[in-house]
């Protein structure tokens, strides 16, 4: 496994959709927030750059409705809270969030601006779900020419298969995977 060395001048770590309506809908959601924290923490301490990502709507009307074959069910009406970050991240008013309207976090959002002003080329990514927001957004970066690390045990999804498929076939195509303590222990 090569080094990492790791520039938190240009170095971003950007978190997916821990958020309070989509962490209680995975079996590791908590697991997952918890590992986030401990990468949050070592960004702050580092002084690197963190986008903190959730998907809102602003009247539902902007909310994605493809016609597919997967049906979906619908969910009735969202908790007032279900955007809101999870209190454990800590996101505070001066920190940067980014709230998106699909899967991927740069489309029709200013991360790609935010990044390459603060002159990024690398992302770190993590959060929920590994096969829809975090692969979206990875892929997006991978576009913008991003180099990226993905923390496998920071991010989760519906179920091992999906989780597993993304990071065996999808994520070694456009980055570099790592564990937390790996990425911590560099």
């Amino acid at each position: 496994m090569d080094s990492l060395n790791i520039d938190f001048n240009t170095t971003a770590l950007v978190i997916i959709d821990l958020q309070k309506g989509i962490v209680g809908m995975v079996s590791e959601g908590q697991q997952v927030v918890e590992k986030t924290v401990r990468l949050v923490e070592y960004f702050r301490k580092n002084e690197g750059f963190i986008a903190f990502v959730n998907v809102d709507y602003h009247d539902g009307k902007d909310n994605l409705k493809p016609i597919t074959d997967n049906l979906t069910t619908s969910r009735g009406a969202l908790p007032e809270d279900w955007a809101e970050f999870v209190p454990e991240l800590e996101v505070g008013s001066n920190d940067y969030t980014v709230t998106k309207r699909q899967w991927g976090a740069f489309f029709g959002t200013d991360l790609d601006l935010q990044l390459r002003r603060r002159g990024i080329n690398t992302i770190v990514l993590c959060g929920i779900a590994t096969n829809i927001g975090v692969e979206m957004t990875a892929r997006e970066a991978f576009q913008h020419g991003y180099n990226q690390l993905f923390i496998t045990d920071a991010m989760t999804t519906f179920s091992k298969e999906e989780h597993e498929a993304t990071c065996k076939f999808i994520f070694p195509r456009i980055g570099r995977g790592r564990t937390v303590e790996e990425l911590m222990n560099e």
